[in-house]
Order: structure tokens, then sequence, then C-alpha cells
């Protein structure tokens, strides 16, 4: 019997099943892989979305076989030419395969497409250090700044309380003991979220993701998504998102009015989307990328989460061929800091519409 073809095709409308259920399969995959992310960041925020999926081409379509995918989002700058990104406004995607040849006519198949457009550059945000590429000419630097931060869950929450050192398991239960309560909330409850998350992104200087934007992931991730919400009496303080892709439960946003944080909401918050991810049966708790040592970072460790890198590789078009791998320390330049003191102290009205409107053209 012949060794197999691999086809490598753009995915359409049509091939979703197939897409997803190739990552479905896949150790590897996130959340971000699903074509639910596709459909929401072109919905919310017009980018074009080019997913490459390799198949055994026997000449049967109803047959067809996923055997890799390489998600990439063009992100369009206004004057500019933009960048291929798999995927941006998360922390990890990139190629999922079968093997490394799949893996390098994935990325081939990438490299054309991004010359073919004109981008400056394309990048890939993996848990892989390095990619194989076969190319001559391209300038690769591999930024490894940040961390994912997973924690492997025992067969039930109760389990998992046990599990903690008693000064924690205080802390799980201070808030309500102070009359906080945790509810599960859907797209009816979004514009309370929004306020909540657009107020603490604005105290962070930083600019909100659109009011659509959550509404897509909503729609388009369906009964893979859900919301938590933290109530004081009538008054929501904290709360946050979760995607479910595997065995695997991802926290990507999740926000704390800052007036009530002496009440510790996060931590109801945190501790309920563990409980839930334990007593389904998930394997492990995704709490999302961090920098080593600074407070996100801490306040995973000390439920248990440990580090895995990130390592964000960017290809660029237009430049001489060298390899660099940096490792330094991620801080905010001078200028950065000062932008950010300066936007979280617009009017909150202000800083949502230029903030929505921003967004859509910052990766992280």
């Amino acid at each position: 019997m012949g060794k197999d073809i691999i086809k490598i095709i753009l995915a359409s409308e049509n091939d979703k099943a197939l897409w997803d259920s190739y990552v479905t399969e896949h150790k590897d995959a996130a959340p971000y892989h699903t074509y639910a992310w596709k459909q929401a960041v072109e919905a919310a925020y017009g980018h074009d979305g080019y997913y490459f999926i390799a198949v055994v081409d026997n000449g049967k379509d109803s047959a067809r076989k996923a055997v890799g995918i390489l998600p990439l989002i063009h992100l369009k700058i206004p004057f500019g030419r933009g960048a291929l990104i798999s995927l941006p406004f998360c922390d990890v995607a990139g190629p999922l395969s079968d093997n490394k040849d799949i893996e390098q006519q994935l990325i081939a198949a990438a490299l054309a497409l991004g010359k073919e457009i004109g981008v400056n550059e394309i990048e890939l945000r993996s848990s892989k250090s390095e990619f194989e590429l076969k190319t001559d000419t391209l300038h690769v630097e591999t930024h490894s700044l940040k961390v994912r931060m997973f924690l492997d869950l025992p067969d039930c929450s109760e389990n998992l309380l046990k599990s903690f050192k008693s000064k924690l398991r205080s802390q799980i239960k201070k808030p309500e003991k102070d009359g906080l309560r945790f509810e599960w909330g859907d797209i009816n409850k979004l514009d309370d979220y929004y306020k909540v998350f657009s107020i603490n992104m604005k105290d962070l200087g930083s600019p909100v993701h659109s009011r659509m934007w959550f509404r897509s992931v909503m729609m388009f991730y369906a009964d893979k998504v859900r919301m938590g919400l933290v109530y004081l009496e009538q008054q929501l303080i904290s709360c946050g998102i979760i995607l479910i892709v595997n065995n695997v439960v991802t926290v990507p946003w999740a926000s704390t009015l800052r007036k009530y944080n002496h009440l510790s909401p996060n931590m109801m918050l945190y501790w309920n989307f563990l409980a839930f991810a334990s007593d389904r049966g998930y394997a492990r708790v995704d709490f999302g990328r961090s920098t080593p040592n600074e407070g996100t970072y801490k306040f995973k460790t000390q439920w248990g989460a440990k580090p895995y890198p990130l390592h964000w590789h960017h290809i660029y078009m237009n430049k001489t061929k060298s390899n660099k791998t940096i490792n330094m320390q991620d801080t905010r330049s001078t200028k950065m800091e000062i932008a950010a003191n300066m936007w979280s102290k617009l009017p909150l009205c202000v800083a949502n519409i230029l903030g929505a409107r921003i967004r859509k053209y910052i990766s992280l």
C-alpha cells in the first residue's frame, strides 16, 4: 500500500466539523484552536481567518481524514501590512499535527500565504520551543517571556479542597462568610460582566475588548463556554469566563473591582471554576498567561498551578536570516507606563469607546 498523499487546504465553514474533530482528539489542543475562535474574531473585529488543514487526499471528500491544522488570523492594521498570527487575543495556538513533516507543510503554506498577501511577519504562539523551518532567508525571533499556569485536578472538589493548605482553605471560605455569593451566568448577563471587566481594564491602563467580542465568544463557543459571577448583595464585583476543550478548562479572562479586593471575591470566583472542573471530571485547569514572579503568577501558584513556558515565534518576511531567542524579563518601558497611567485616568465611557476601536489592532 502506497504512502498517503497529504494535501493542505484552506478550511471553509463546511470543514468546521472536521476541524473541531481533529482539535478534540489532539493532546496539545487549546480552546483557541477550535473553529469558534475564527468565527468570533471575524464577527467581532472583521479580521480574516485563514485556517489551513492537512488532509489525507484519497479522492473521497466524505471520507477525508484530518492529520494537521494551522489556524491563522490576518491582523490588519491601518496604513500597514499587518501580520498573520496563530492566534491573536490568546496565549497559545500554532500548528497541531500528526508528525513534524506535516507540521512543516502547514508552516510552508503559511509562508506562501504571507508572501501572497504581503504581511510583515508570521507569528506562531506555541508551547514548542522551536519549529523546523525550511527556509534559508527568513529572520526568526522566539520570545520566551511568559508562562502558562496549569493545575492537575483530583476526581472531585472535596479532594481538591483537602489538598490545599489550611491557610488557602480559609481564604476560600472567607468570601462566603462575608456575604458574597457565586452564580453562573450566560449571554443575558453580558452587560453586567462587561461593566466590571471594562472598569478593571481601565484601572489597569489597558484598552478594553469590545462588548461584541465577548458576545461573539459566548455565541460561537456555545456549550463550551461558561461565565462566572460573584455578587455582594445585588452588586456584581467579580467575573470571569472559562473555555473548555478536551480535558482542560481554561480561564482566559477574569476581573474584579478594585475597591472590593479586601473581600477576596477572586478567591470565590476561581474556587468555583476549579470545583466545576474537578467535579465534572476535567483533568486540568489552565489559569492562562503570566509573567514569572509577578502578582498574577503568585496568585496562581498559591493554588498549586505549575508554570509551562510559552514560546512566541516571529518569522519576519523582509529580514535577513537569523535565529534568536529572547528570554529577557518582560518589563514595560517608561513610555508604556506613562500611557497606561494616562489611560487609567480617562472617563469610563471614553475609555470604552476608544478601547473597543483600538483593541482589535492589539494582538495580545
